[in-house]
């Protein structure tokens, strides 16, 4: 006599995709995250040049902004707070 047994493995299916999402949606919201800040960061980074009367140049504009490692952020942020030129923030990297 054989026994149906599809309930159970689609029971079981279902919940492996429904970890799956959910473990999916955390990671997204942690990329998120971590995108917001390095976005955050970059535009600190260009404002406190601003303000302190230093030009950005396209290319470094660019390079601040599409940077996403949040460590290496933080160092250009604290240099931006005493370089003389917007091309020092990258020096000694």
């Amino acid at each position: 006599m054989a026994v149906d047994l599809s309930f159970y493995k689609s029971f079981i299916a279902e919940e492996i995709r429904d970890e799956g999402r959910s473990e999916g949606r955390d990671q997204g919201r942690e990329e998120g995250r971590e995108e917001g800040i390095a976005q955050g960061q970059a535009a600190a980074i260009l404002l406190v040049l601003e303000q302190r009367g230093i030009r950005v140049p396209d290319e470094a504009r660019e390079r601040i902004t599409s940077c996403g490692d949040l460590g290496l952020l933080r160092t250009w942020l604290t240099r931006a707070l005493t370089v003389g030129s917007a091309a020092e923030i990258f020096d000694a990297e």
